[in-house]
This record gives structure tokens, sequence and C-alpha cells, in this order.
């Protein structure tokens, strides 16, 4: 058995798994986001309170591992920021620890047991708090570093949209670059761009219901949302040659917005599909856990 951990900056997520279709929630623990010791003293006792003593420990963790380095990033969980994580998990826990970006493991859960099921290549979209993405190639993460398929970050926005008579500013993002998707198509980028364009601050589920039952502002921000994330997510495509790209997080569960979202990059690609490319996930459980335990169990030999 392997416990896996989908780590974010609200909550730890934990659960048992025997195989990829064997993944069995346990429980849901505030994450103790300043304090790295309480953060080991939940997994240790995640760990005693395990059915069966688990061979090993995987994370989905919302942040990135430094390939060069080892040490991890995560914005959202400053006590894990700066360490060689995995090296101290391993120490403090004594069980062999397993760590992937949590883009990552959402796109490994599709590919495996999800939407991209049948596909040689997958492209895991998260559309959710921010922008995110993995790739998994033939079953497997292209890399496990947690930096492929970000097209969340770098100035890859369009600014100036003829088609709809408008100029953007260059939004700073989070990660202090301007120009990026995740300023503009993650839900609170979509709320900054109602904002921008009506000046009314608008919940982006307000935003996406509205455009469905034929709002005229909502339906406004949506075209420019359209316009500004499909380009990019139709040159991914072409560089990727995806069988199909699977979206998750909060925006993908309308699957009107995936819809509009599929014709207009299958509009701007090279390949010429006859049935949807973008398309909802279909993960039923926590895919950041799935991922995880996808991971662990190959890791380990299960």
């Amino acid at each position: 058995m392997i416990l896996c951990c989908d780590i974010g900056g609200t909550a730890i997520k934990l659960a048992e798994a025997r195989s990829p279709h064997d993944v069995a929630v346990k429980s849901r623990i505030p994450t103790p986001t300043h304090d790295f010791a309480a953060f080991v003293g939940v997994l240790r006792t995640a760990i005693l309170e395990s059915a069966t003593p688990p061979r090993a420990i995987a994370f989905s963790l919302a942040g990135v591992i430094d390939p060069d380095t080892g040490v991890a990033t995560a914005a959202n969980i400053p006590c894990l920021s700066g360490r060689h994580l995995q090296k101290e998990l391993t120490i403090s826990l004594g069980l062999p620890v397993i760590l992937a970006n949590d883009a990552d493991c959402f796109a490994l859960a599709e590919a495996q047991v999800g939407a991209g099921r049948g596909h040689d290549v997958v492209f895991g979209l998260i559309l959710g708090t921010g922008v995110g993405g993995g790739v998994v190639v033939r079953g497997q993460l292209i890399n496990r570093a947690g930096f492929a398929g970000e097209i969340g970050h770098g100035p890859a926005a369009q600014r100036i949209l003829s088609d709809l008579d408008i100029t953007l500013p260059a939004f700073l993002c989070g990660c202090g670059l301007t120009g990026c998707l995740d300023a503009v198509c993650s839900a609170r980028g979509m709320e900054r761009l109602h904002r921008h364009l009506h000046g009314q601050d608008v919940d982006s589920r307000d935003i996406v219901s509205g455009w469905q039952a034929g709002n005229a502002d909502a339906a406004r921000t949506v075209a420019v949302w359209l316009a500004v994330l499909s380009g990019p997510l139709a040159m991914v495509e072409n560089v990727l040659g995806a069988g199909v790209i699977a979206v998750g997080g909060g925006l993908s569960t309308s699957h009107a917005l995936v819809a509009a979202l599929d014709v207009a990059v299958r509009g701007q690609i090279l390949r010429r599909f006859d049935r949807p490319l973008v398309v909802p996930a279909q993960c039923a459980v926590e895919p950041g856990l799935i991922g995880a335990a996808i991971l662990g169990l190959s890791l380990t030999g299960n």
C-alpha cells in the first residue's frame, strides 16, 4: 500500500492506494503552512493511522522541486520552500518519499485512468485559481521536475485582439512577469478581465453562468478570455501533437465553457479533428491523489 498526499496551501488530502483504480480517500487536514515540524507531525500521524503499514509515501505538491538542487519552492506553503524536501521527509518519516508537481499528477491521472486513456500524448490543463499543465507521453510524465507543461507562465498572452477591437494592459502575474495567461485566464484572471472591461467585481462562476444565460457583459468577457487562451493553447497542441487536452480546475466544471474553448482551439491548429480535442477531466477521485498513487506504485514495484 502507498500512502498518498495531495498537499495544497489550504489542506492536505490523504488516501491509501493499492492500485490506480483502488485509491481510498481517508481524510482532509488543514495544512500547517508555516511550521515544518507540525507538517511532518501530520504525516507521521497519518502513517500510524493507516490500515496497513505503507511501503512509501507519494506527494502531489502545489510547487516544484529544482531538478538540479532538489530544493522545493511552494509559494503557498512557506515552511516547505527552500528545503531539500525529499531528503528531509525521507529522514523524518522513515519511508521512501516520491514528490511530484500537482499539475503533473493531474495529467498523469487523466492519461492513465481519465479522459486521456488510449492516447499516446496527453496534455493536462488546469484552469482554476491558477493556470497550469502537465505532459504525459505513452503513460509517463515527460519529466519529473514539475516545469514541463506550465502554459500559465511566460509572456504568451495576446494583448491586441483586433477581431474584438480591444487592447489589453500587460497584467502583472504573481510569478513576477507580465503577460502571463495565469494573470488573465485563471478564475481570478477572468475576474480581473471582467473588472477591466466593465468596471464590475464579479465572481468567475457568475461570469460563466451569466455568459451561458446570455448576459452581454459576461459574453464579452468570455469572448476575450477565449481569444487570449485559445491561441497559446493551439501552439501547445501543435508542439505536442496531443491526442487529447484534459481540462481540470474550477472553470472546467462548466462543460459549455470547455466546449467553447475546444472549438476555438481546433480552429487554430494544423491537425484537423472530427471529435473534441479539449475535454473536461474525467477522474472521479481527486486526480492529485491518483497521480501520486500511480507514481508511488510504479516506483516501488507495486
